[in-house]
């Protein structure tokens, strides 16, 4: 799998359809990784001239803003800047909707003015141009919830891209009792992935997969690494690893298509 950076477009004076920004869960999380892989063959399937940074990318800054250090935020978010206004960047695209969020909304009055895409709009994008078509055989009446993550929906009104793509699965999908602008956060937005929980009766996110699991799911969609991962560790506390599966869309799509 050959993944060309944006140096070397820039080497050959060329510039790419998109910028895929793997952002750091994708570049570093064992699982996370996977969706990154999935993205990039579905990218490829299409046809799609794309580059990522490689080691040139950095971190958005998410973390550092909701965590309250505007100084760190502003720092690695200019540094950002200036490499993507170098290289000449016009459209990103990302997996990650916490780097969606801070390029689109926070970007701009640093300097940074880039059309921003989370790859469920991208993929439906694809495949309304004829781009890409998607196998609705594979998975066909498996029985499929979706969560939402907060930085997608509620911070960006984002809800029908992710369900287009689940229908083109033809898979059974049973929408959780809270979803869209209701839906209940995984736990891990605002950098609250990266610290204990504060004392309660329940942690957010297994509270937020029990009401994924009374859907009666094989599988829990998301659009989100790190709704993936606290997910996914909801599924372990509630012993039904054996029943569900927690999955990106990107990789249900490059399942679909047996890619």
């Amino acid at each position: 799998m050959i993944v060309k950076t944006m140096a070397d477009y820039f080497a050959e004076g060329k510039q790419p359809e998109i910028l895929f920004w793997v952002g750091s869960a994708g570049s570093f999380d064992d699982r996370a990784k996977k969706i990154t892989k999935a993205f990039v063959k579905i990218l490829n399937q299409a046809d799609v001239e794309f580059a990522v940074l490689g080691t040139e990318e950095s971190s958005t800054g998410d973390a550092a803003k909701r965590s309250g250090n505007e100084f760190i935020f502003q720092m690695q978010a200019l540094m950002n800047i200036e490499l993507l206004n170098g290289y000449e960047v016009k459209k990103i695209v990302t997996c990650d909707p916490h780097s969606f969020n801070t390029l689109k909304n926070e970007y701009p009055e640093l300097g940074g003015n880039y059309e921003v895409v989370h790859h469920t709009q991208f993929i439906y994008e694809l495949i309304n141009e004829g781009r890409l078509s998607v196998d609705d055989s594979v998975l066909k009446s498996k029985r499929l919830t979706f969560h939402d993550p907060c930085y997608l929906g509620r911070a960006n009104d984002v809800y029908e891209s992710p369900r287009q793509l689940i229908r083109k699965l033809g898979v059974n999908f049973n929408e959780m009792k809270r979803h869209k602008r209701t839906a209940l956060c995984c736990g891990a937005g605002g950098a609250q992935m990266f610290k204990e929980p504060e004392k309660g009766n329940m942690d957010i996110n297994i509270l937020r997969t029990k009401e994924a699991l009374e859907t009666n799911p094989q599988i829990i969609a998301t659009g989100c690494p790190y709704c993936n991962t606290m997910m996914t560790d909801g599924i372990k506390f509630h012993e039904k690893e054996d029943q569900v599966v927690v999955k990106d869309i990107a990789e249900l799509i490059a399942e679909a298509n047996k890619l």
